[in-house]
């Protein structure tokens, strides 16, 4: 697939009206820019890699496609919606398909724990693990709906900027136990440990710790349930390239392979940007899709910050790194028929070695995996009758603790082998082919991720809502901000609804000439 370096069509600045810029052409930057281009922006999205996507952008290396970040969509209507906000059809774009099962948990005792969809299937699963928990797990998705409809449809769609918005939600805050973390609500539903990580994990999704990441978070649940689990054919990089021929039809455009160096700003507004190089594009509205403590830090390194200090950013506690291996694999199409499309391998430990990871900072020798292989749904990520993975171990950012990737990634990479010959790939290192490793330098150097973290700000509960950048900065007038770290949070489904936040707060596009002329 071929991404032009310089505009998808001819821009068509006759008909549209001001101008806006982009930052960053991650999935949020992206989503932000449909949102400014059918408000009658002309759009330029500028982002320093090669191809669209950011985090969910891939590289493809003899034949194999990895999928270097999400590889799943949970909440489709939020694309649809976005799509259909800008007249188009978002199934007409994109082939998403839906999976089945979603995921299989593989824990150290040789038991296994599947989700689907089908609430008989996962009663029954719950049934053959703790038959005594039936009771409780009913109970757990029932709490799981009413954190959805308060934390994902009220909450996660509106923006969080006003300290009043806060006090009006804090009531139900606390109605909901937004104070328990989402393993302690699982605890307090079940009694089966296995269990109790079957209902918790998922913070680790969105880089957050489950035993103090606030259990509003327990409303993935509620989405996986009724929403189901999805994979988008070609990778969630086809989504992004779907999003950059959306903006390229509003008029639009993608400046990639160069990099925004500085924010500028003229009597407290965002007048554009400066790029490596010396370049300036002018702008009446300015979106930065680039990690909100890059864009504080660095982007505004040269203006007076009322919220967001350097000494402010150092204080947040920031989400874990991420160990990605990506792997090829020759001839093993038919090989392995009981391993899906995405498998969860679970260590001994899950409290003490989640310390090792958010508290310790410490590398430790046991690690629990997900493993990804797209090529059960769709073949075209390897040549024919092989097979591309990634395996992902979440480790701490480099923030906290020293490791020296230089030294260990090779290392922890043959344990991560290890693992999985031992417990999924019986055989795998006959079969390898192609392989990449990204540590939390690879995310520090490829994505200016603060610390190398994964997922930007942790979304524990006073690091939430209004405690989380806004989606309307505070530093400058004109400036907005989306993704991962700031409202809603991290996830597909956070950083495209931080975009329909954003539509929401900038205000139409001034008239173009010819809508000027037209409307005299």
């Amino acid at each position: 697939m071929v991404i032009q370096t310089q505009p998808f069509s001819t821009p068509q600045p006759a008909s549209l009206g001001g101008e806006a810029i982009v930052i960053g052409a991650g999935l949020g930057g992206l989503a932000a820019a449909m949102r400014l281009g059918a408000k009658g922006y002309r759009v330029t999205v500028v982002d320093r890699l090669d191809m669209p996507g950011g985090r969910g952008s891939s590289i493809s290396q003899g034949g194999h496609r990895f999928d270097l970040g999400p590889t799943i969509v949970t909440v489709p209507q939020g694309l649809r919606e976005l799509w259909a906000d800008c007249g188009r059809a978002f199934d007409r774009d994109v082939d998403l398909r839906a999976l089945d099962p979603f995921y299989e948990i593989r824990f150290e005792d040789g038991s296994q724990f599947t989700a689907r969809q089908s609430d008989e299937a996962m009663r029954a699963e719950v049934a053959r693990l703790s038959p005594g928990d039936l009771v409780g797990y009913d109970k757990f998705l029932r709490d799981s709906e009413k954190r959805y409809w308060f934390g994902f449809e009220d909450l996660g769609r509106r923006s969080m900027h006003r300290f009043v918005d806060l006090l009006k939600v804090l009531p139900t805050f606390a109605m909901l136990r937004a104070d328990r973390s989402v393993y302690a609500h699982a605890a307090s539903r079940v009694k089966d440990e296995r269990l109790r990580f079957a209902l918790s994990f998922h913070p680790l999704f969105i880089g957050g710790d489950p035993f103090h990441v606030t259990s509003m978070y327990i409303l993935v649940s509620h989405l996986e349930k009724s929403f189901g689990v999805h994979y988008a054919m070609g990778g969630v990089g086809a989504i992004a390239v779907a999003m950059a021929g959306v903006i390229a039809a509003q008029g639009g455009q993608l400046r990639l392979n160069a990099e925004v160096d500085e924010i500028l700003i003229e009597n407290g507004r965002a007048t554009g940007v400066r790029l490596l190089g010396g370049e300036v594009l002018a702008a009446d509205v300015v979106v930065s899709n680039a990690d909100a403590g890059h864009t504080y830090d660095r982007l505004l390194r040269n203006q007076p910050k009322t919220r967001w200090t350097k000494a402010k950013l150092a204080r947040k506690r920031w989400s874990m790194g991420l160990f990605v291996w990506y792997f090829g694999t020759k001839g093993t199409k038919l090989k392995w028929p009981d391993v899906g499309h995405h498998s969860i391998l679970v260590g001994p430990r899950y409290k003490d070695h989640i310390r090792d990871i958010f508290i310790r900072g410490r590398l430790a020798d046991d690690m629990s995996l997900y493993v990804h292989r797209p090529t059960v749904t769709d073949p075209s990520a390897a040549p024919a009758g092989d097979d591309t993975f990634y395996a992902l171990s979440p480790v701490p950012h480099l923030g906290i603790g020293s490791t020296d990737w230089e030294a260990e990634a090779e290392p922890y990479r043959q344990k991560m082998q290890a693992m999985l010959e031992a417990r999924l790939l019986p055989g795998l290192g006959d079969h390898l082919s192609e392989q990449l490793v990204f540590t939390p330098n690879s995310f520090e150097t490829r994505y200016l991720s603060p610390y190398g973290s994964g997922f930007s700000i942790e979304p524990r509960i006073l690091q939430s809502a209004w405690f989380r950048p806004h989606n309307v900065s505070e530093e400058a007038k004109g400036l907005y901000l989306v993704g991962a770290g700031t409202h809603p949070g991290a996830g597909l489904p956070g950083v495209v609804a931080s975009a329909e936040v954003l539509g929401k707060l900038v205000p139409d596009a001034p008239l173009g000439r010819r809508q000027r002329l037209a409307a005299e």
